[in-house]
């Protein structure tokens, strides 16, 4: 069928679905450019799409998704920098019925608490974890993570992060795929449409196999942070395909 576009449609535009799910309350308060609210919009949908909304309890860190618990209608609680994965370790064990999430940027996962997802990982806790990775600590300013790529700059590396004075950045899911608890490692990201799609594939496998009971789980989402990269609003997801993506490659790193 060929359709006209050379004029106006014949029949009045109508609204047939809503362009966001239900369970996001309000707008969010984040930069313009930032890719978390992406990222918060697909895992919300996976919730709902496996009819698991009632039977889910999230974890929240420290960063700029902490504003996310007033604006999505999921049971939620926050905790100490870092300790996600330990907190939904004890929720899952007294509640081995419902679906346990944590989501946590990577100030937040890397530096704080690296050896909470590692431990959990190790013991392999029927958890998903969730990392929202922009190599920043945005919520204090957009100062250097344990993820912030060679060469990237940040508010305490002006110069380019330099391995001779800082070290190279750890990749947090390989970390985690090479322990004998883990059932699922992907890392995604939200830089395109292609990109979401897979990322939100990759969160329902994660969802999917807590579900099952097959152990541990996590997803790693490379998220665009333009005011912490010091690049323009537009250029945030050509950026970060250029720099973090070449660093942190896409994919699935285990599947049960």
């Amino acid at each position: 069928m060929t359709i006209d576009t050379s004029g106006p449609p014949v029949r009045d535009a109508r609204k047939v679905a809503d362009f966001k799910p239900n369970l996001i309350l309000g707008e969010h308060s984040l930069c313009p450019g930032c890719g978390e609210p992406v990222a918060l919009r697909i895992l919300l949908e996976v919730l709902q799409e496996l009819d698991i909304v009632q039977q889910t309890i999230g974890v929240v860190g420290h960063g700029c998704y902490g504003s996310f618990v007033r604006i999505m209608d999921v049971d939620v609680l926050q905790c100490l920098h870092g300790r996600a994965p330990a907190c939904a370790t004890g929720i899952k064990r007294v509640r081995p019925g419902v679906a346990v999430f944590t989501l946590q940027g990577d100030g937040d996962m890397a530096n704080e608490g690296l050896q909470e997802v590692l431990h959990a990982a190790a013991r392999g806790e029927n958890i998903t974890c969730v990392m929202l990775n922009n190599g920043v600590f945005g919520d204090t300013g957009g100062q250097q993570t344990a993820t912030t790529v060679l060469g990237q700059r940040t508010k305490t590396s002006i110069e380019g992060r330099d391995p001779a004075a800082h070290g190279y950045p750890i990749p947090v899911a390989d970390l985690v795929a090479g322990l004998r608890g883990t059932a699922y490692v992907a890392r995604g990201a939200v830089s395109n449409a292609a990109a979401v799609l897979q990322a939100k594939r990759m969160l329902r496998k994660a969802f999917e196999t807590q579900l099952r009971g097959d152990g541990f789980s996590l997803v790693e989402i490379l998220t665009m942070c333009p005011t912490g990269w010091f690049v323009p609003t537009a250029e945030g997801p050509q950026y970060q395909q250029g720099t973090m993506e070449a660093t942190y490659p896409l994919g699935e790193l285990v599947t049960p």
